[in-house]
């Protein structure tokens, strides 16, 4: 559903909003790695996707768990990742594709990475294992860096470029999906790119809203924040900051919403260790400290955000 200007004029007077605080999701799971970032849930529900990185970042692969009388297993390394730099995991609507970004080389057997493309794996069934990976090619995949692909139901094609010929930085992007094949890609307008980072995209299954990550903005609250705009009849509304319940003060970025339960799961790098103690820490307590979830280090997050999308 498109959205008219006085709805719109009227979400942003509450976008200040009763809104619930983001909650850790799956602490218990997702601590065991030194970083998690960019969650897919399966159309089904039955299947979650995250990346799991290294301390430094520069160890990456994708891992999933699955939902088995009502409780998610051990996370296990996707039987496509785990030898390459691969993360941005994203369902196909019928849960059939796989799209995820790497830096893998063309050749399986070449082991030298080369610059971010977008990749996919497919299967017949949804009880199938998944193929190898198929590279997307051209006109989504260029020499620049490809990222954070995310797909409407009408199959139009939404991700991050790095165009390093351009001026901006990243930029959100579209490849309208006709006759079976995907069109040269759009650069979306300025109400959502700037001169400075856009990125991380994600794209509403009716277009009706864009969810995306910008870095340093000057409505920002400090690092990379989560913005929103909607698709009108006039085009795409001048992006919107989520404000300081969602966003934090730190890195947050990588949005994705379960549209069945209007549920947003994010990542943040929101830093909630105590820094100023009443009384020296004994050994347990500074282990403790350290090791929270909530300590600087990428985690998942999740909120109900019905009052931000009740409009919609």
């Amino acid at each position: 559903m498109k959205f008219n200007i006085f709805i719109l004029f009227m979400f942003y007077i509450i976008l200040g909003f009763s809104q619930e605080t983001p909650k850790l999701y799956l602490p218990d799971i997702t601590n065991d790695f030194p970083n998690v970032r960019d969650f897919a849930l399966s159309p089904d529900g039955t299947e979650i996707m995250f990346t799991a990185q290294s301390v430094m970042g520069n160890l990456s692969a994708i891992v999933s768990s699955k939902k088995i009388n009502n409780m998610w297993s051990k996370p296990k390394v996707v039987s496509f990742s785990g030898q390459f730099f691969d993360l941005e995991p994203f369902y196909s609507h019928d849960g059939l594709k796989l799209y995820f970004v790497s830096s893998r080389a063309l050749d399986r057997s070449d082991l030298k990475a080369k610059d971010f493309d977008i990749w996919f794996v497919e299967r017949q069934t949804l009880s199938d294992t998944w193929s190898e990976p198929i590279n997307l090619g051209s006109p989504i995949n260029t020499e620049h860096g490809e990222f954070f692909p995310s797909i409407a139901a009408n199959g139009n094609f939404y991700f991050t470029r790095d165009d390093t010929d351009l001026k901006t930085k990243d930029d959100i992007y579209v490849s309208e999906y006709k006759n079976n094949s995907y069109q040269t890609p759009k650069k979306l307008p300025s109400a959502i790119n700037s001169e400075g980072y856009e990125y991380n995209a994600f794209i509403a299954p009716d277009e009706s809203y864009l969810l995306f990550g910008s870095y340093n903005r000057k409505d920002g609250l400090g690092s990379g924040d989560l913005y929103i705009s909607f698709l009108t009849e006039e085009g795409w509304t001048i992006a919107k900051n989520l404000g300081d319940t969602i966003n934090s003060d730190k890195m947050d970025y990588c949005p994705f919403v379960d549209t069945k339960t209007n549920t947003l799961y994010f990542t943040s790098k929101r830093d909630n260790t105590n820094v100023l103690q009443d009384n020296p820490l004994t050994t347990v307590e500074l282990h403790k400290e350290l090791n929270k979830a909530d300590n600087g280090s990428s985690r998942l997050y999740q909120v109900f955000i019905d009052n931000l999308l009740k409009s919609n």
